[in-house]
């Protein structure tokens, strides 16, 4: 038999067990919090909160340029060389290793470089969409980063964004970037049948429901990769809203795919897809089986949404 395990580690890489890394995985969660706060409070309000995402990139994750004034800035999370690095137009900058502190330090040293580049700004500094919500100027708790943990995690990162961007590229309606969410700490892509939904019952911790009003205005089909907080691994996920009747029970592939009856939601392990023969098949079955859940049971127009089908 062969061992596809090692060849795969190359491309996709093979990622530590949560529990092992899962203080750092909560300490890093909270600083993309206190950057990402920083881009919504300074961008425009786009659709569903677009505007507020990260993005990967060669080297980690951005907030892409932010508009201060006549003046840009961006942050940028270096997990190559482990360095948080914030650049403006006017090419001056600053930067600081990313290494083991508590967030309230993080935090500190962030909105003091911002303030030495005169990029004034103050952000709500209690975290979202999360049970303990320690407001990051007095979180000395969360400390944690394993340098190696965060790189893997990282390329994971490039690598998932590689796929589900090949998927985005098959749907012709209305669909989201693929953007990095700092709430959810996920990675996502979203396609929307262009009907509107019923009003979003909330419920999120430590987000207030007409966040997600906002977020889930219209009608859902959304897929993406977080590394598995509830489920206790990293994972694909793919949900619609509002899910229609029989979409738990619908055949999805492949076989490790399994539907949360907790989170509601399709679950793919990313250590199924790892160890595949083809890992970028086996992830786009899934994407592809769990969007036609959503397509075929809530009838969405296929025809007007995806590029090349013949069905209804």
């Amino acid at each position: 038999m062969t061992d596809h395990t090692a060849g795969a580690d190359a491309v996709w890489p093979k990622l530590l067990p949560l529990h092992t890394w899962e203080d750092t995985c909560t300490t890093l969660h909270m600083w993309t919090q206190v950057v990402g706060k920083i881009r919504l409070e300074l961008g425009p309000r786009v659709n569903h909160w677009w505007g507020a995402a990260l993005y990967t990139t060669t080297r980690g994750l951005t907030t892409s340029p932010i508009a201060v004034g006549t003046r840009s800035f961006a942050i940028d999370f270096d997990f190559v060389d482990h360095v948080l690095r914030i650049t403006t137009s006017d090419g001056t900058g600053r930067s600081f290793s990313l290494k083991p502190m508590p967030v309230a330090e993080f935090y500190r040293k962030t909105m003091g470089a911002l303030h030495e580049l005169y990029v004034n700004v103050e952000i709500f500094t209690r975290p979202v969409e999360v049970t303990e919500a320690i407001p990051f100027e007095a979180d000395n708790q969360h400390a944690s980063y394993d340098a190696d943990a965060v790189h893997r995690f990282w390329r994971a990162l490039l690598q998932v964004e590689r796929v589900l961007t090949q998927f985005r590229a098959g749907f012709i309606g209305k669909g989201s970037p693929v953007h990095f969410f700092w709430g959810g700490f996920d990675l996502a892509v979203t396609r929307f049948s262009g009907r509107t939904a019923p009003r979003h019952r909330g419920g999120v911790p430590n987000c207030a429901d007409w966040v997600m009003e906002e977020a889930y205005s219209h009608e859902v089909s959304s897929a993406g990769f977080w590394p598995g907080a509830g489920v206790g691994e990293a994972s694909f996920y793919a949900y619609a809203y509002p899910a229609p009747p029989g979409f738990a029970a619908y055949p999805v592939q492949p076989q490790a795919a399994y539907f949360h009856q907790v989170l509601g939601e399709f679950i793919l392990p990313y250590e199924s897809v790892r160890t595949a023969d083809d890992p970028d098949k086996t992830l786009l079955s899934f994407l592809q089986t769990t969007y036609e859940a959503a397509a075929v049971l809530a009838h969405w127009d296929r025809r007007a949404l995806e590029r090349g089908t013949s069905s209804a």
